[in-house]
C-alpha cells in the first residue's frame, strides 16, 4: 500500500473466493478503508482449469440441470456441442494436457470506490460491480466450456459455491 501510494503499479496476492471479496481481506488484514480507496485500481480473481488434449477430445451432450447449476443465476444459453476427454498417448491417457485460466476482473470505479468502508455491505459491492460489467468467474468458466476448452466437470470442480 505504501509503494502503491509513491506511484508504484503493485501486484500482489490474496486468497480469496472472488474479487469483492478481496476488499474484505484487505480490510481484515488491517489496511485501512481510506488507504485501500485511494490505492487501488483493480482486483483480478483467477482459477485455472485443465485444458481438453486436442488429439482426443470427445464430442459429448451437456446435462442441462448442471448447466443451470453452473451458469445460474446467469440465463446463459446451453452450448450446442460439448467435448469430453477420451486419453490418448499424447495426453498420457487423461484427456487433458495443459491448463487456461478463467477470470473476473473487478475495476474500482468512484461508485465502488465510495462503497469501501470499514462496515462494508459485500453484497452490495458484488451488486455494484455486476451492474458496471463485471463478468463473474462463472460466466468466464461457461464461456471456456462453451468453446470446447475444458468440461463443465472441470470448472465445477474450481469454482467456489455459491453463497
Amino acid at each position: 500500500v505504501q509503494a502503491s501510494l509513491t506511484g508504484h503499479l503493485v501486484l500482489s496476492t490474496l486468497h480469496t473466493n472472488d474479487a469483492p471479496s478481496a476488499l474484505t481481506r484487505l480490510l481484515d488484514l488491517g489496511v485501512p478503508n481510506y488507504l485501500i480507496q485511494s490505492t487501488l485500481t483493480g482486483i483480478v480473481a483467477q482459477r485455472l482449469v485443465r485444458t481438453l488434449c486436442q488429439h482426443c477430445k470427445v464430442e459429448t451432450s451437456v446435462d442441462q440441470r448442471s448447466w443451470e447449476a453452473m451458469t445460474h443465476p446467469w440465463p446463459l444459453p446451453l452450448p450446442e456441442h460439448s467435448f469430453g476427454p477420451k486419453g490418448c498417448l499424447e495426453c498420457r491417457k487423461t484427456g487433458f494436457l495443459g491448463r487456461t485460466g478463467i477470470y473476473e476482473m473487478l475495476r474500482i470505479s468512484p461508485a465502488l470506490r465510495a462503497l469501501i468502508q470499514p462496515d462494508m455491505n459485500l453484497a452490495k459491492v458484488g451488486e455494484v460491480a455486476l451492474a458496471e460489467g463485471m463478468r463473474p468467474l462463472r460466466v468466464s468458466a461457461a464461456n471456456q466450456v462453451a468453446r470446447g476448452v475444458t468440461t463443465l466437470k472441470e470448472v465445477m470442480h474450481v469454482l467456489p459455491p455459491i453463497e
